[in-house]
């Protein structure tokens, strides 16, 4: 399993201007290599290397294994598609191997190629760095490539790792999750993680967002951009707190974890105009994400059922009907007159669902009678 570990760059102020350059002059040599290859319909990489190689290291001061790594990052941008030029952005990401970076983790230092104080020479300077404890220890795997990230006016070594994956353990029950917009996610042993701050931020950011559009000033620009950042990075680590908590409730009671298959959902919601803005914001896919890799690291086992009614069926006798849900919050059947918190209803459906799908699982009178549709292809383990 991979993953990737973030560390922060200690550049001095001339060692931040030439890292600047450095990252400038190899995606300059990124979008020349772009042209030669749209120009002359040439898109592998081992292809373009013959035709742009000399003209490139030479023209761009770069060391010849910097070049290699520019024109991987052509060749997989154009594996992607064919159809449109390749345009790479001046302080883009750009890739680092063996060759021309090493590591110091006692110190800890890097030692990284750039283009060096003067135009065209090359140089190594030793970079300081600082990295958590989990990072740290995640470096002891590192393998393959690291790449350099320049934001914010920060620079960034973001390194790959492989952990190994300890092997799933036989899960004695399953705990299903219903993820929301209203409560980001209900899990069916009656833990709610609500979502009120967080569309409250989001509505909040709405807001401001369209006043300061309005004013197309320096400083109002200065702001938006400040705003999309912190947006961006609270959201995240909300949704790694919350499939922190439920992997590791997973882990404790030796349960699998069911999700929604929600894949394409925005596309066949219909919503209202003023909800749309709510829909696109639902981070659920990147939730979806965090929570399997890090079962997957605990030897959790994850289980993706089909989504259709899991909120209108009743996680007791099993009948479907839009008359069950009287309200966002609450459920309450037609049929047998249960009635409960309708996201911790559809959590138990989600669960009682998946529980086919493992073997000696105590399951519902309702789950036995349903095993032949439920376990036939509407189910499937990661």
């Amino acid at each position: 399993m991979k993953l990737m570990a973030q560390l922060k760059l200690c550049p001095t102020m001339e060692q931040a201007r030439i890292l600047k350059d450095t990252i400038a002059r190899a995606n300059a040599a990124c979008n020349r290599m772009s042209e030669v290859a749209w120009e002359r319909k040439t898109f592998d990489k081992y292809a373009l290397q013959r035709l742009c190689y000399r003209e490139v290291k030479s023209g761009f001061g770069l060391s010849a294994q910097m070049v290699i790594r520019c024109l991987a990052k052509v060749g997989n941008a154009y594996r992607l598609d064919r159809r449109t030029k390749r345009r790479f952005k001046p302080h883009g990401s750009i890739a680092y191997d063996d060759r021309i970076l090493s590591w110091n983790v006692h110190e800890p230092s890097v030692s990284i190629w750039t283009v060096g104080s003067e135009a065209g020479s090359k140089a190594r300077h030793s970079i300081a760095f600082v990295a958590g404890e989990r990072q740290m220890k995640l470096l002891e795997n590192r393998v393959g490539q690291t790449d350099l990230v320049y934001r914010r006016g920060k620079f960034y070594l973001l390194a790959t790792c492989e952990v190994e994956e300890p092997e799933p353990f036989v899960a004695e029950g399953v705990i299903g999750v219903d993820l929301g917009v209203t409560n980001i996610a209900t899990d069916s042993e009656g833990n709610v993680h609500g979502g009120r701050t967080l569309n409250s931020i989001r509505h909040r950011h709405r807001r401001l967002r369209r006043k300061l559009q309005r004013k197309r000033t320096h400083s109002s620009r200065r702001r938006l951009k400040k705003l999309s950042g912190n947006e961006k990075r609270f959201a995240p680590n909300t949704n790694h707190v919350i499939s922190k908590e439920i992997v590791e409730l997973a882990e404790r009671t030796k349960k699998a974890i069911a999700l929604e298959d929600l894949t394409g959902i925005s596309f066949r919601v219909r919503a209202r105009r003023q909800q749309r803005a709510r829909l696109s914001g639902w981070s659920f896919g990147q939730l979806r994400s965090f929570i399997e890799y890090k079962a997957r690291r605990a030897g959790v086992t994850v289980l993706i059922v089909d989504p259709r009614n899991t909120s209108r069926e009743c996680s007791e006798c099993g009948h479907v009907s839009k008359s069950n849900r009287p309200s966002q919050a609450i459920f309450e059947c037609a049929r047998c007159g249960y009635a409960a918190h309708a996201d911790s209803t559809a959590a138990r459906t989600i669960a009682g669902r998946a529980a086919v799908m493992l073997p000696n699982v105590p399951e519902t009178e309702y789950a036995i009678q349903m095993r032949p549709p439920f376990g036939q292809g509407q189910a499937h383990a990661l």
